[in-house]
């Protein structure tokens, strides 16, 4: 039998990678992507993808998106306290354990722990200290296809932002910057790959700057 779990979702490269990981396992199933989403804006917290795109994503993993409600500028406090209803909820249907696709912050990680700690759960971490590297270039042989929606333009410029995540992309990342950015210099939107029953069709517009962060504007319609 299954053990029922849900996933931390952002819409990412790696939290597709730790999905794709724990399907494959087939040791469990997956009831929902929890996602984060400021209210303000009906956009997923710090990637600012439209929560529509996201819904899309969903319907094409055949898992139900779960959004986690917090305020703009929302504390830990309430992020946490908006986390742990949601994950309470997902207790009585028997879950015990959620998925991250973190890869090497173990701070990152300890937090996670602490939090989930506080119910009585734990974490699953699927891609756990895999070479970041190893695993750009395993993402894209995997057929999974990404935007960069989301740049920190401490260490990037914003010509970064709206490029397709393939081979010329890891190429042009300046010494230092994560392939996969872990470290929080760019953030990814996936649109297909071997998950998703179909492509999540959308149109990248401008690109804007915001505390710091260039973000690409993703439209829910699609344009030719």
């Amino acid at each position: 039998m299954k053990e029922p779990v849900v996933i931390s979702w952002s819409g990412g490269k790696d939290s597709a990678m730790a999905l794709y990981e724990v399907q494959r396992s087939g040791a469990y199933d997956v009831l929902a992507l929890l996602t984060t989403v400021t209210a303000d804006y009906d956009r997923v917290s710090m990637h600012g993808v439209r929560r529509e795109l996201v819904q899309r994503q969903a319907q094409s993993l055949g898992v139900s998106l779960e959004p986690i409600w917090i305020s703009k500028n929302a504390s830990n406090e309430e992020y946490e306290s908006k986390l742990l209803q949601a994950l309470r909820r997902y207790q009585d249907r028997g879950v015990r354990r959620a998925v991250f696709g973190d890869l090497f912050l173990e701070d990152i990680r300890a937090y996670r722990e602490n939090v989930l700690g506080r119910i009585g759960m734990s974490g699953i971490y699927p891609i756990w200290q895999r070479d970041t590297t190893q695993m750009a270039q395993d993402f894209i042989a995997l057929g999974f296809r990404a935007i960069v929606i989301c740049v920190d333009s401490r260490v990037l410029p914003a010509s970064f932002a709206g490029k397709v995540v393939d081979q010329e992309l890891l190429r042009s990342l300046p010494p230092g910057v994560d392939p996969c950015g872990e470290n929080g210099e760019f953030h990814t939107f996936v649109y297909a790959g071997p998950i998703l029953s179909e492509e999540v069709r959308f149109t990248a517009g401008e690109v804007v700057l915001r505390d710091s962060f260039y973000f690409c504007e993703l439209s829910s319609e699609f344009r030719l």
